[in-house]
């Protein structure tokens, strides 16, 4: 088992190099520090391993029940161990880790995963109250015999515009599939299952997917999007549209994806939804013929577009 919840079970008895970070998306930042901290220990011929926490620290500390999460911790180590990680540990932030000091956590580094290099972002610091800054940890290394290697931030397509998981979070809540995906160098992705809805997209000839999301990911702004469809092995173009349905006066936000050149009952099962681009905002229509003609536009809009970006 690659993926573990506390130091003990990664006790090992190699030298390591260790990063430490949410992660939340591995973006194209979070990327690059891991595959250069692969290569080295790989090179050093040492264990390299990743120290993240769940739940996110934003959300116990700012106490927010919002959707946040760019990923499942699931999903999000699955990522990272795909970069060549050994392990990636996931701890608990509960309270304990919280009030833990900056000195205790570095116990914990260098005497259960024998650290020898710490690679952090540029702004990093850990344990209580941030105590433990980049200078900090250099004293501390400089005293046990590690060394700390503060990795400069990744900008995307502007050089003003640093890479983080809050400014992914901001373009998905306006829409903004297209930068997100830049910024995360793959295409923004849901995971669900395909449950029943009401009927009303069979209804009007338009059957759609309806998917239960994970609760607490972030989800797109409302809206109709470009979309893959990812089922077992089989990948479909899919209208996806995100909102309240307001021209049947809905309440309760749903993610419904219309797959294009499908049929067949796919309820109960997982799918995995990518979003390519935004084609436009929640609307409300005068009836169902209108409401119709736009979703052919959509769907149109959506076979012309996933043609080029399969193409």
């Amino acid at each position: 088992m690659r993926h573990l919840r506390n130091f003990d079970d990664a006790a090992t008895e190699t030298d390591s190099l260790v990063t430490i970070g949410v992660f939340d998306g591995v973006h194209r930042g979070h990327q690059s520090l891991v595959r250069d901290l692969v290569e080295r220990a790989r090179a050093a011929r040492r264990k390299a391993i990743a120290v993240t926490f769940f739940p996110h620290p934003d959300k116990v500390l700012d106490k927010t029940s919002e959707r946040y999460y760019l990923t499942t911790p699931e999903k999000r180590a699955e990522f990272l161990l795909a970069l060549g990680l050994d392990y990636v540990i996931t701890l608990p932030f509960d309270e304990s880790i919280r009030q833990l000091s900056a000195s205790a956590f570095v116990d914990r580094l260098v005497g259960d995963l024998r650290m020898r290099e710490l690679w952090v972002g540029a702004d990093f610091a850990l344990g209580f109250q941030r105590e433990g800054d980049v200078p900090y940890l250099r004293a501390q290394g400089a005293a046990r015999g590690f060394t700390v290697n503060a990795v400069a931030l990744v900008s995307a397509d502007d050089e003003r515009d640093l890479i983080s998981s809050s400014r992914i979070r901001e373009c998905l809540r306006r829409g903004d599939v297209s930068m997100a995906r830049e910024m995360l160098g793959r295409a923004y992705a849901l995971e669900g299952t395909v449950v029943a809805g009401d009927g009303r997209g069979r209804g009007i000839g338009v059957p759609t997917a309806n998917l239960a999301i994970w609760g607490e990911q972030l989800v797109p702004a409302n809206g109709v999007y470009a979309t893959w469809v990812q089922l077992g092995d089989d990948s479909y173009m899919a209208a996806t549209n995100i909102g309240r349905r307001p021209t049947f006066s809905g309440d309760n936000i749903t993610v419904e994806a219309h797959l294009l050149d499908f049929s067949g009952d796919i309820y109960g099962e997982k799918a995995e939804l990518r979003f390519e681009q935004r084609l436009r905002a929640e609307q409300r229509f005068n009836g169902l013929e209108e409401l119709v003609a736009q979703i052919d536009k959509d769907i149109a809009a959506t076979r012309r577009l996933l043609r080029v970006v399969r193409g």
